[in-house]
């Protein structure tokens, strides 16, 4: 499912994989097969990304659904959809949530050293204004998992790193100090649970919003998109293991002559096959 069209609903929103329609009090939110890479939209699918997007979301909902509240609506698919093709076609990777103010700020929670953390520690020897021990290497375990907020950028732009204290005058400290919470614990309880099933959360996005006054949980939650996952088995420190997401297609886009720019290049069948598979593996192992 490259894309959707619901013609029931108005689009409010399409992103990079969501398509998101309008219900009134709720919203659907749709999770397709698209796959991006520098922040490209590619003109192909990775078929079953959407569904374990999507389930494992909800796996990650139920289990954390008294740590905090999420934006899951009363509501059934099977109430909002009346047509049966276009019920079938989405029922594995669609939600009805309820509508909330998102807050303006990505949570990121990081348990290991890599990506822009490690970029920014090599420079500073900080990430997001906490000092961190000398000596540190890539993929290496944080001695306590981080909270390392960002910008929330919009569609095509980058995501900057913030300190606390940013966030705290943008939420007001109580606010801030209660996501700063909640993410860590999230982050803490799901990265054990992982690890006994063979797989490593390196790190890890959160979003928040408000509805009816109260902190919720909504957006994906846990996903190889939202976070970082590797192999226990394959885990070492001092280089980047290789991780249950889009990795193989960037690895494979790195070897084109493409300047990183729209429109992105098709990928051969056997890259879209190993990513699909990739995806599939690590709902197999945490489900």
């Amino acid at each position: 499912m490259y894309e959707t069209n619901i013609k029931q609903y108005p689009l409010t929103y399409r992103g990079k994989v969501r398509d998101v329609y309008d219900l009134g009090e709720d919203l659907l939110i749709v999770t397709t097969d698209r796959i991006s890479a520098f922040d490209v939209i590619l003109p192909v699918a990775i078929p079953k990304k959407g569904y374990v997007l999507t389930q494992l979301t909800e796996f990650w909902l139920d289990k954390f659904r008294d740590v905090v509240p999420s934006h899951r609506s009363n509501k059934h698919l099977r109430d909002v959809i009346e047509d049966q093709k276009i019920y079938d076609a989405i029922k594995d990777q669609a939600v009805v949530v309820k509508k909330a103010k998102p807050l303006p700020i990505e949570c990121v929670v990081r348990g290991y050293l890599l990506g822009t953390g490690y970029k920014e520690y090599i420079k500073s020897g900080h990430i997001c204004g906490i000092e961190l021990p000398r000596g540190l290497r890539m993929a290496e375990k944080l001695p306590e998992p981080l909270f390392t907020p960002t910008t929330k950028a919009a569609l095509g732009a980058h995501d900057e790193n913030v300190t606390f204290e940013q966030v705290v005058d943008t939420l007001g400290f109580d606010l801030a100090t209660q996501v700063r919470a909640i993410s860590i614990k999230l982050y803490s309880g799901a990265a054990r649970y992982a690890a006994e099933r063979g797989i490593i959360i390196a790190d890890t996005k959160f979003e928040f919003g408000m509805i009816d006054n109260r902190l919720t949980l909504i957006d994906e939650v846990l996903t190889c998109d939202s976070s970082r996952f590797w192999s226990l088995q394959d885990y070492k420190v001092g280089i980047s293991p290789p991780s249950y997401d889009k990795q193989i297609i960037r690895d494979y886009l790195e070897t084109l002559d493409w300047d990183k720019k729209a429109p992105g290049p098709m990928l051969p069948d056997a890259v879209i096959k190993q990513a699909s598979e990739r995806y599939q593996e690590v709902l197999k192992k945490l489900m």
